[in-house]
This record gives structure tokens, sequence and C-alpha cells, in this order.
């Protein structure tokens, strides 16, 4: 075994470790792979940064732009205004109308713009027609993830295949190729979805409700006027906390401050919240002993509630994220957005400690105390996905919020650009990537959106986990590890036949795919699928249709997708409820998959 060998291999086992660990974000870990195995010598610079200046990135930031382009004209809007349409209080019902339209979309959308707009329209309708929100928004995701198994557009995962099919001189995927087992694939699992997932997934009420009743245990203090405290700190004053009782926020005219640092200066007619610790209700503390405090006998305020200038949002932090790994005390949101943390919810379980110093993950929901129209400034940002409405969760008088709908020449005109990329690639007359720059062009130019909105619709982490991917499978391929590795699939397999050398490749790219996201995964599992075909005398082409679709295939953990995490906490959901909905649906996919597969390209 050659030293290039040792390297990548030692190279690629840290990276699992870090990724599993969440040492950093997946971007930055990749990056730096891709920068000791370059330094290392096993890549020279220019090997390792071609990636980046792959097709299947230009397209795939053409077509986050043309996503962004329908989400902002309100096409988006309007589809699911149309699916969920009619009151009903049948989950089964609600899913079929639901689930298959989800799916269609995907197939020719980017699926996080769609889980994103979903999420707060599902909300709202849970809430309407009484029915668990986590009944619903689990079946969202999976349903986006099954309708990107069926076109080239449909995941940045099968554009990634389509590039490195043709840069190693293979016929890239036509538009609609993966269909032949993506469709059988997508009507298996949408059944599962409508009529058996409905018995598996937990009954759970929006995490906005137990927000509310937690709410009820915070003990209002208010500093009177001419008390000796006024102008010393809270941590001078001693009233961080009483027995039972942690700060939680000061109201200070209209204005929340959360978390409170313990160098706030008290001010006459502060109101100091204070949260009972375990979430468990308890007496008032005993004021004695701290004159100019008086305890607020009225219900306590719900935030200002009643404020027409304020809103109530939830935000699932994304991985990624600058907020990741800081506590919410550092990280600032009041200075950098405006909004006052009232809450953290993690694993479906409400954060019952001093806020300051928890350290947020990715898959964290806060929530928040906004000002208006805080979605409409933020809905883009890098930091956070917003699953509450324009207007808040709970605005003070939902009647009068009347937010500007979106529609007319911009809708038409980037459904047309959508159907016009759908067509074209379709049809073969341009590569996806011109197709997806041209559309981009035909917005720009309609003004259907301003070059600043198009560069804030990419998801730039995204583009560089696949271009870094890129490089490490490459240095696999050029050391020999790829050829090794793929030899030890052969030696454990091959008794058998082909197909249970495509079923060992499909399982260790949905592992891979659990730990370092599908782009990854398919980027380094191209090169073994490339060496077992070879090893083995057969067709390469099943195994890389499989692993292309196993890598998209991410239904047990919240973690291991985008569009997971993105329901993970609105849902109310704990980690083994994912396991327990999407791990038969993975068996039932991977089935389908090593049946179909050999039949369809023949190995």
């Amino acid at each position: 075994m050659s030293i290039d060998i040792i390297i990548i291999i030692a190279v690629l086992v840290l990276t699992f470790v870090a990724l599993v660990l969440d040492l950093w974000s997946p971007d930055a870990i990749l990056l730096t792979a891709l920068a000791l195995v370059t330094v290392s010598g096993v890549l020279s610079l220019e090997q390792a940064f071609l990636g980046f200046g792959n097709t299947t990135i230009i397209a795939l930031g053409s077509l986050y732009v043309v996503g962004g382009a329908l989400r902002e004209s309100g096409a988006l809007d309007r589809a699911s205004e149309f699916i969920l349409g009619k009151e009903t209080r049948s989950i089964q019902r609600i899913l079929l109308r639901l689930c298959p339209s989800v799916s269609i979309y995907s197939a020719f959308l980017n699926n996080t713009p769609i889980v994103a707009m979903g999420i707060p329209a599902i909300r709202s309708w849970s809430q309407k027609n009484h029915v668990p929100v986590s009944k619903l928004l689990m079946p969202l995701s999976f349903a986006a993830i099954l309708g990107g198994l069926c076109t080239l557009i449909g995941t940045s995962t099968n554009l990634i295949t389509h590039g490195l099919l043709e840069s190693h001189g293979f016929q890239g995927l036509s538009f609609f190729e993966l269909a032949w087992v993506g469709v059988p694939c997508a009507i298996t699992g949408l059944l599962y979805l409508i009529f058996i997932s409905p018995k598996l997934t937990p009954a759970r009420r929006d995490i906005r409700y137990q927000e509310e009743r937690n709410r009820k245990l915070l003990v209002e203090v208010k500093v009177t006027t001419g008390a000796n405290i006024i102008g010393k700190t809270v941590a001078e004053a001693g009233l961080t906390g009483f027995p039972g009782f942690y700060l939680s926020r000061i109201n200070r005219n209209e204005i929340e401050i959360a978390p409170v640092p313990d160098e706030e200066k008290l001010r006459a007619g502060d109101h100091l919240f204070y949260a009972a610790k375990g979430g468990v209700a308890a007496k008032a503390p005993d004021l004695d002993g701290y004159p100019g405090l008086q305890l607020a006998y009225q219900p306590p305020r719900n935030i200002n509630r009643e404020e027409k200038d304020r809103e109530l949002h939830q935000v699932v932090v994304k991985e990624g994220s600058r907020l990741v790994g800081s506590t919410v005390g550092d990280a600032q949101l009041l200075e950098r957005f405006g909004a006052a943390v009232t809450g953290v919810r993690r694993r479906g379980k409400r954060v019952n400690q001093p806020l300051g110093d928890f350290v947020l993950n990715p898959g964290d929901v806060l929530l928040l105390d906004t000002g208006r129209g805080f979605r409409g400034a933020y809905e883009d940002t890098e930091d956070f996905f917003l699953t509450s409405e324009a207007g808040g969760d709970n605005p003070a008088d939902a009647t009068e919020i009347k937010e500007h709908r979106p529609g007319g020449k911009d809708l038409y005109v980037s459904v047309a650009v959508l159907l016009g990329i759908v067509g074209s690639v379709a049809a073969g007359l341009v590569h996806i990537a011109l197709a997806g720059i041209l559309g981009v062009a035909v917005l720009l130019a309609f003004n259907v959106i301003e070059a600043g909105e198009a560069r804030k619709s990419v998801d730039w982490t995204v583009l560089i986990v696949i271009g870094a991917a890129l490089g490490l499978g490459k240095a696999m391929e050029v050391s020999g590890a790829a050829v090794i590795i793929g030899q030890g699939m052969v030696d454990l397999t091959n008794t058998y036949g082909p197909r249970t050398v495509l079923a060992a490749v499909v399982i260790v790219t949905v592992i891979l795919t659990e730990v370092i996201t599908n782009n990854g995964a398919v980027a380094l599992m191209f090169p073994i699928a490339l060496s077992v075909a070879e090893t083995q005398g057969i067709e390469a082409r099943g195994l890389i249709i499989g692993i292309t679709l196993a890598a998209s295939m991410s239904l047990i953990t919240p973690i291991g997708y985008q569009t997971n995490l993105m329901v993970y906490g609105p849902g109310n959901y704990k980690f083994s409820d994912f396991f327990k909905v999407g791990f038969p649906l993975q068996v039932t996919l991977w089935t389908v998959v090593i049946i179909l597969t050999p039949i369809i390209w023949p190995m």
C-alpha cells in the first residue's frame, strides 16, 4: 500500500470523525480535508480545485436562483394554497393531496425552498383544522426527497453524477433517465407515506402550544421608581436568579432584552421575567430583602402580544450557520436581527436553563420575539430557516396584517423559465448548465429577481461541499485508494453475483449519506463504483445509478438531509421518530433499487 493511499484513507477517517462529532460545518471540514491531501502531494493544486469548475456547480447555482424567483413571485405560495385547500380532519386525505403534489414539485425544483414554504403553511393549516402538525411535516420532507429521485434536476446529487459521468468519458444522464427506477421508488414511498406513516408518526402539537404553556410559568417582577438597585448591574443586585427560578428576560419600554447579560444595568420601570427551572411551576420568589422590587400579580403579559408592532417567530438553525458553536448570548440576535430569544428547543425538548450560556447546534429551534416584517427581512439569511408565516406565529390582529401578495408578470415569467429549462434539457437542445444560465438571464432581464436577491438565493455552503467532495473523490481515484476499497467490496460480495455487489455499494452509500451529506457520499462513491465495475468486468452505469438514488434516500435521521433538519424542530419530533418512520421505508426503497436497476441497466 503506497504512502498516498495511507494518507487519503487517514484523511477520510479523520473527516468522518469530525463530521460525526460536528466539530465544524461540513463545508469547512471537507475543504480542510481537501487542503490536507493537496499539501501532502496526493493531488496537485489544479486537480484539487478542478471540482469547483464542474458544470454541476454552475447548473445547481442557476437552479437555486430559479427556485428563488418562483418563491418571490408567489408561485410556491399559490401551490401550497392549492394543495392544502379544503378543510378536513382526515390525515390520510390531506396526505393524499400533500405528498404526491410535493413530490411532483420536487422533481423539478430544489426541495429546500419547497419544504421551507410548506412548513409555515402546514403549521397554520394544522392549527385551524386541529390536526397534529407532527403527522404532516415528516411526510412533507420525505415526499420532497422522493420527488428528487425522478429527474436530472430533482436534486443536486443527480447533477453531480451527471457531471462525473461526462468528465469520465461516459454519456451523462438524460433528463428522465432516473425515472425508470425513481418513479417506482416514489410511488412505493408515497403509498407508504399516505397509508402507513399515519400509524407511525407521533401525534404531537406544534411546539408553540407547549411554549405558550411554559410562558405561564413566568413570574414578573417590576423595578419601582426610587429603588436603590437602579443603576446597578443585574449581577451586582443579585437578581440573576432566585431559588427555583432564573432570569429569562427583561422588558424595558416594550423592548425585550434576552438573554440578559450579567452586566446589564437596571432602570426604573424594568419588568424582570423569571422562569421556573425545569419547567415546573413553583410559588412566587420571596422578595424580602429586595426593596424596590414589586411582584406583578396580574397575569404576565405574553411578550407584548397586544402590541401591533411585535411578532412571534420560530427559526431552525442551519447547518454551517454562524450561530453554530456560539452561545445564545454571543450570537447577539437582538443586535443582528432585532430578535429577542424567548425559548430554545432541542430534539423536541424545551431547554430549561439560563439561555445566555447555551451553545447552539444545527437543528435547534429558536423562539423569537421580533419587530414587524421579520420574515421579509431575514427569509434568505444563511443562519436559519424561518418556519413561521409572514406576520408571525400569533400576531396581535391577524386581520390587520396584509402582506404583499406577489403574482402577475413575475409569476408567469418565473414559471415559463422553469418550463423552458425543463423542456430544452429534456429535448436535448442545450446542456443543463447553459439552460440554467440563460434562464437566470431571462429572470434578470424581466426584473423578476434582482442580482442581489439572486446571489442570496444560492446556497453557497452546498456548492462548497460539492466542490470539496469532488476533489476528495479525485484524490481517491488518483492515489489508488478507490481501487483498494473497491477490491475489498468485491472480495466480500462477488461470490453472490452482481446484484449483491450493487446491494453492497447501495448500503455503503446510504451510510455515508447520513455522515457526510448526499453530495459528499456520491462524490466519494463514484470512483469506488467505477473500480468495482472494472474489477468485476460488469457495466458501471447500473452501479452509478444505484449510488445516485441511494445517496438521496436519507430517511432514518433528522441530520442526514437538509429538509429533515428543517422539520425536526417545528414538528416537535424526537431523534428516534425518524428511524421509526423512515427505516421501513428506507429498506423498501433499497429493495426496489436493487431489484429494478440491473433489469433496466444490465450489469
